[in-house]
């Protein structure tokens, strides 16, 4: 195994660890269905998802920026800039291409369909954070290739960026408690759980907002910003009102959910009614 994916792998573990200990000590909201069949689910997706990026693309993301560098491909390599702020440069038009990527899986209903299996968990934590369709993972990792080849970042960047993302995403989706005042400055910087967590709201104009994965800008810049759930972090209800029998969320339903699930109206074309803020 290569430094850089021991790097990536073992940063991965340990903000999975990490997380999942904030959750037992101190979980934002009450579960509402069984943590093990849904762990068995999520973790059988993961597993499923990383052998077939290792059998069906055998040349990691970072082995692109390395080609790229040496063919001198790219953006980057034409401009003749300080090391510092090319990474920094870099890291930000990655994450900008992610949060692109994400609008685009809620934009085309044929990529929605993919997209329905990270949100129809009924419950959101860290699991939830890499708990992703087979194909979705293997166009983003194309998306993430053609990216760092048309963009030829920093081998540096590249890395820095892949463990963000894997962090990040455990972190922005775990079900641990933050502060309020903790969490309203922190989400200037990160996108927070609570600031996430809206996004995986059961009402669909709350879904379609806070696309962003490490950091929050693009939201903002973009008009895609939701500050807060209508009913309140507590009591909003999680997932997709298609799918809400955790019998039927299995990992080989899940699997075939792309194939047999509605896609409801949850595509950006379908917004829905403003939610109504829960009464005090």
């Amino acid at each position: 195994m290569s430094n850089e994916n021991v790097y990536r792998i073992g940063a991965a573990v340990l903000v999975l660890l990490i997380m999942a200990g904030c959750e037992i000590a101190a979980p934002r909201r009450k579960l509402t269905t069984a943590k093990g069949k849904r762990w068995l689910t999520n973790l059988s997706m993961i597993g499923m998802d990383n052998l077939l990026v290792m059998l069906l693309i055998p040349i990691p993301v970072i082995q692109v920026a390395v080609a790229a560098r040496a063919a001198d491909w790219g953006l980057f390599n034409q401009l003749d800039l300080p090391a510092i702020p090319t990474i920094i440069l870099s890291v930000l038009f990655l994450d900008l291409i992610i949060y692109l990527q994400h609008l685009m899986f809620h934009a085309v209903p044929l990529f929605w369909r993919l997209h329905m299996v990270h949100h129809a968990d009924l419950d959101i934590d860290v699991t939830t954070g890499l708990r992703f369709h087979p194909i979705e993972i293997l166009l983003s990792v194309f998306i993430k290739i053609a990216t760092v080849a048309a963009l030829g970042p920093p081998i540096t960047a590249v890395l820095i960026f892949e463990i963000l993302l894997n962090a990040t995403a455990m972190f922005n989706h775990a079900n641990a408690a933050i502060p309020a005042g903790v969490d309203r400055w922190l989400r200037l910087l990160v996108v927070t759980p609570d600031m996430h967590r809206v996004h995986h709201s059961v009402i669909i104009r709350e879904t379609n907002s806070n696309f962003g994965f490490n950091f929050p800008w693009w939201d903002r810049l973009f008009g895609t910003y939701r500050p807060q759930p209508a009913r309140g972090h507590s009591d909003m209800t999680i997932g997709l009102s298609q799918f809400r029998n955790p019998a039927d969320l299995g990992f080989v339903k899940v699997l075939l959910l792309p194939l047999t699930g509605k896609t409801g109206s949850y595509s950006l074309s379908g917004q829905g009614r403003e939610p109504a803020e829960q009464k005090k």
